[in-house]
């Protein structure tokens, strides 16, 4: 069964670490982790959540879809679109903060699945902005740091 984990929150100098790449033998191990990353996600109303979030310094994020959380072991972004796009965004980590910040309006990424298999997703829009907040987040890169009109609510 699947429990809410306690999130890191900002100034933790664990949200700053670059996370290490995942073991493809350690993926069958990390299916609790990433089960109650997606619980704790959507328990604080989040549409994606990194490893580091919940105080592990590895690739791993999730994302909400249609189809329900997404994991994604060691995501990389393969392909950008050309234009980019301001939209305001937060973080669970750095509670009643928001900022605009520019990204690209579609991305491919290229992943692991939980079954340990190689995949690609095509995103644009608001999953494709998600998908890149969280990269970050595991390239130890928060989203104030590239945010515009910061504000507290």
């Amino acid at each position: 069964m699947a429990q809410t984990l306690p999130l890191v929150i900002h100034p933790d100098p664990r949200l700053r670490a670059m996370s290490t790449e995942i073991n493809l033998k350690d993926i069958p191990r990390l299916g609790e982790l990433w089960r109650d990353m997606a619980k704790t996600m959507v328990e604080n109303d989040g549409i994606g959540l990194a490893a580091p979030q919940v105080g592990q310094t590895i690739r791993l994020i999730v994302v909400s879809t249609n189809n329900g959380p997404l994991a994604l072991f060691n995501p990389v972004i393969i392909k950008k679109s050309l234009t980019k796009e301001w939209g305001e965004e937060g973080c669970l980590s750095i509670p009643k903060t928001f900022g605009d910040v520019k990204r690209y309006k579609s991305i491919r990424c290229q992943f692991i699945d939980a079954q340990g298999k190689d995949r690609a997703i095509d995103a644009k829009g608001l999953l494709a902005r998600v998908i890149q907040h969280e990269i970050d987040h595991i390239d130890g890169v928060l989203f104030i740091d590239k945010a515009k009109n910061i504000h507290i609510v």
